[in-house]
């Protein structure tokens, strides 16, 4: 059986679906921990950070490209937003496809910097 997230991709679960292209999914969190809380998810099964190589330069570009983008369309641009992406079961990733959560529309704690 497929991930979730595979799952998602090939419309066989439903999901609050705000963007879509030949190369990402982006929808709403179903357990959201702020106002504004979206996963840009590849539609390509890669299962963390440590499977990117070279030829998925453009690809991780495209994510972050989009979170902006989403950003701006969510009115949380201007006030700030963080985009997490978890690594592997010790760097807190729960679904094993690479994604990247869009956060905002509140004060977000836990400064890194």
């Amino acid at each position: 059986m497929s991930c979730i997230f595979c799952q998602i991709v090939k419309g066989e679960i439903p999901a609050q679906i705000v963007y879509k292209d030949e190369d990402l999914v982006a929808f709403k969190d179903i357990n959201p921990q702020s106002p504004v809380h979206i996963l840009i998810i590849p539609r390509r099964h890669i299962t963390n950070l440590t499977e990117l190589d070279e030829a998925d330069t453009e690809l991780a570009g495209k994510m972050i490209l989009l979170a902006g983008k989403l950003a701006r369309e969510m009115d949380i641009a201007e006030s700030g937003y963080r985009l997490v992406i978890n690594s592997g079961r010790e760097g807190g990733q729960v679904v094993n496809h690479l994604h990247l959560h869009l956060l905002g529309g509140r004060q977000l704690g836990g400064q890194l910097g």
